[in-house]
């Protein structure tokens, strides 16, 4: 007699391949710009300014491309944008590895930035949103784990510019990426009614699969981009959340810069660098699962106090003593990880998957415009006064103006409530 093992609903393995890709875009790309931050500062004499407007350049092409990507996932499907958009950064890398000029070095980031418009956030959080209805908090909440996940490169870039230098280590990076986020990619599908199946594993023949499917779509939330960019709903969310994303970008490429300048070496800076993508796993986790059983507006409140909080504690390092950067790991791990993932959450339940990709582009596009100067802003005040005094407290009182606004959501009509009723009732 033979052991059937029961068949894996497709959807998780899409969870599974963005999870992976997030993992490694976000090690390679996002969070080791702070390891080569001072190799490059070092080699070319480059101010601080200088060097973190390349993050500034990089959130610009993807604020500018957030919203066309999204339509064309809508359009096109998540498999050819990803295949193609990783080859594309990894030439970025490339160019980095060759780079003898700023204009060289400006250059490499903004092919790296259009490689990850089409492999990051904006596709991978479409994609899943397409195959999960009742579970997409947790389904959201383990792929975008994957981006947290990329901590644990950190250590190994810096390895890897020890040994080799930054120059071979973004080469190597680059070779990676081809190896192995171009074969993940293939796996990526669309929509699970091309395939006879609807979201959360909910499976109907071929004869009945579009009577299904249009019941299912009458259900749902149905709105439309022009709708949701008229609605106080969707600038609400895309200005409350902006300043979780300001943080993230200011304090991913200055964490070790700014721990070297109250006095941390840098292997236990790149620790602490390492530590905060692994923290947010608990926000992104443990918020995404809660997304779906609690209220959705306070836990996005709750998550932007958290991270207001934990960067008074980073402030606070430098004078009050080291010990604080562990209250900052919680708090600003867990509370960035914790919008992260109710960004995914909150855009679904008030908008529906219908033009889903387009709706959180352009949020995404609004979000990353608000934040491209943060870097370079930090930078300069670096630059200028020596320290990086008082910045971190800003940016703590911009997430607090931040969950304030938030809160101002208006609440769903009773009409939408009702319908989000009868559809999880009859599911």
């Amino acid at each position: 007699m033979s052991l059937k093992l029961p068949r894996v609903y497709y959807g998780w393995w899409i969870v599974g391949a963005c999870f992976l890709i997030g993992l490694y875009t976000g090690g390679a790309i996002f969070y080791a710009f702070t390891a080569v931050f001072e190799p490059i500062a070092n080699e070319f004499g480059w101010s601080y300014a200088q060097i973190s407007l390349a993050a500034s350049l990089r959130g610009l092409e993807l604020g500018l491309l957030a919203p066309v990507v999204g339509s064309l996932v809508d359009r096109w499907g998540p498999r050819r944008i990803i295949f193609g958009s990783m080859v594309i950064a990894s030439v970025g890398l490339i160019v980095l590895s060759l780079t003898n000029s700023l204009l060289m070095y400006y250059g490499a980031f903004i092919l790296i930035a259009v490689g990850m418009s089409g492999g990051g956030s904006t596709v991978t959080i479409t994609t899943v949103a397409n195959w999960f209805r009742r579970k997409v908090g947790i389904a959201a909440g383990i792929m975008i784990c994957g981006y947290g996940s990329s901590g644990i490169l950190i250590p190994l870039v810096v390895k890897l510019i020890d040994v080799c230098g930054w120059r071979w280590a973004m080469a190597i990076l680059a070779i990676g990426m081809i190896v192995i986020c171009l074969p993940l990619s293939l796996l990526i599908r669309h929509k699970p009614e091309k395939y006879g199946l609807l979201p959360d594993g909910d499976k109907a023949g071929p004869g009945e699969l579009a009577t299904v499917s249009l019941a299912t779509n009458n259900n749902e939330m149905n709105i439309s981009a022009r709708q949701a960019l008229r609605s106080r709903t969707f600038w609400c969310l895309a200005l409350g959340l902006m300043p979780y994303l300001m943080a993230i970008y200011s304090v991913s490429t200055h964490v070790m810069p700014y721990l070297s300048s109250i006095g941390l070496m840098r292997t236990s800076s790149s620790l602490v660098a390492t530590a905060i993508p692994l923290v947010s796993l608990v926000g992104r986790f443990g918020f995404g699962w809660l997304g779906d059983r609690l209220n959705k507006k306070r836990l996005v409140i709750a998550s932007l106090v958290m991270t207001a909080f934990g960067l008074a504690a980073f402030e606070f390092a430098g004078v009050a003593g080291t010990w604080l950067l562990v209250l900052f790991l919680l708090l600003f791990g867990i509370g960035y990880g914790g919008a992260a993932a109710m960004l995914a959450v909150l855009s679904r339940y008030y908008f529906g998957r219908s033009s889903f990709g387009t709706i959180l582009g352009f949020m995404q596009g609004v979000m990353i415009f608000g934040s491209i100067g943060t870097p370079t802003v930090t930078g300069w005040v670096f630059d200028t006064w020596g320290s990086y005094r008082n910045v971190w407290l800003v940016f703590g009182m911009i997430a607090i103006a931040g969950a304030i606004l938030l809160a101002t959501i208006p609440p769903m009509s009773a009409k939408t409530k009702e319908r989000e009723s009868d559809t999880l009732t009859s599911l």
